[in-house]
């Protein structure tokens, strides 16, 4: 399954009915967790009493006998919106004993990640695509496949959002080049061991002074007001611009890779404990080197290339790529000059390189049928290549 997601281009009827959805959307889903709180509050006060935890078919079942007979604008909208989002909150109570880390389900505001879910007659003709209720609604894009089942429509800094899931055949491509080792970083955030170097787009960096002229003016407007309205709008409008500069980026640099190289060598970065170094924090998180391997994941397997991982203590900045001698490398040497060999060369450069090494002698250390040996003999091997000065 490959999902899609395009911006819709609304008009004012359509636009008033996507924002109906949403609400009843969100009403849906705050009677259930009002609903099931009192139940579990009972329950904790009565032990003896305990009554059964109900599934998003009970819920929907109450909903129609007490909540719809009191709100008649429930049926202006689809019945799809209330039913997935009573589907969407018994997920999330069994994701909060499942996922370590998931907190209980909160609350849902209004204009805050508003979105509905849409299912039965969908369409697809050109540049328009007609959905239950809407109709037939014009997109910002030409799609293409065929018509979907279902589809989710949610809004971003005040556009309107299609999504959908579509079946498709992963490409066997048998034009793929060599492997190829990713040293990734700030500056330049790819940098292939062939010489291909993918810079940084920094778009965070470059609107941090717009951000926070934006901020100021809205802390200093009055809630509630139109005009405070109207800058939330641009805050949240100057958000989305960096992150679709960041995601075109990666989606740019991840399709070359997966496209181009038989198998593509990264190092496994712990991300969550880089985050912790204040000083690089913001950098850290305006690379997007979490989503740069989420998508190096799914792009391999659509075009029949391989995604490895290199053990994330590997010290590939610290060994030279021609004679394997090992030196400290503090963060501000950005050249690599060995004392052995006398090699003098990009410190990312080198990294790559000595990470493409790494891959060589894992294939290396691999049985007959494939399967990996014992990582004694895989240690044994770096060891040497570490230890190796000609």
């Amino acid at each position: 399954m490959r999902s899609f997601k395009t911006e819709l281009d609304l008009n004012n009827k359509q636009s008033s009915l996507c924002a109906r959805h949403a609400g009843t959307s969100r009403h849906a889903y705050n009677w259930g967790l009002a609903v099931l709180k009192e139940l579990l509050n009972h329950n904790k006060a009565n032990p003896t009493d305990k009554i059964k935890f109900p599934t998003a078919i009970d819920l929907h079942k109450l909903l129609v006998a007490s909540v719809k007979v009191a709100l008649p604008w429930y049926y202006e909208v689809s019945k799809c919106a209330p039913q997935e989002a009573l589907r969407n909150l018994i997920k999330a109570f069994k994701r909060m004993h499942q996922v370590k880390g998931t907190g209980f389900p909160k609350f849902k505001k209004k204009n805050i990640r508003d979105s509905f879910y849409l299912e039965g007659s969908i369409k697809i003709s050109g540049n328009k695509i007609k959905l239950p209720r809407l109709g037939w609604v014009k997109c910002h894009e030409r799609l293409t496949g065929a018509s979907p089942k279902n589809v989710t429509i949610s809004k971003r800094a005040g556009k309107w959002f299609v999504a959908f899931k579509l079946d498709t055949t992963p490409i066997n491509n048998q034009l793929l080049g060599e492997p190829v080792g990713v040293d990734l970083g700030i500056n330049i955030l790819a940098t292939c061991s062939n010489g291909f170097v993918a810079p940084n787009s920094k778009a965070y960096r470059k609107s941090k002074c717009k951000l926070a002229k934006l901020q100021k003016e809205l802390c200093r407007r009055t809630k509630g007001g139109k005009n405070r309205d109207q800058t939330k709008l641009k805050l949240a409008r100057c958000h989305y611009r960096i992150s679709n500069i960041r995601s075109d980026s990666l989606h740019k640099i991840t399709t070359y890779l997966a496209k181009n190289h038989s198998e593509v060598w990264v190092e496994d970065l712990n991300v969550q404990g880089m985050l912790k170094n204040h000083k690089l924090a913001g950098a850290i998180s305006d690379c997007g080197f979490y989503e740069f391997k989420r998508q190096l994941e799914y792009k391999t397997q659509w075009y029949g290339s391989k995604l490895c991982l290199v053990d994330r203590w590997f010290p590939s900045s610290q060994l030279c790529s021609d004679c394997g001698a090992k030196q400290s490398m503090p963060l501000s040497q950005r050249h690599y000059d060995c004392t052995h060999c006398n090699l003098s060369i990009d410190r990312d450069l080198n990294a790559s390189i000595n990470i493409l090494n790494y891959a060589r002698i894992a294939q290396s250390c691999k049985s007959s049928d494939g399967s990996p040996l014992p990582c004694s003999k895989l240690e044994t091997e770096l060891q040497n290549y570490e230890s190796r000065i000609e």
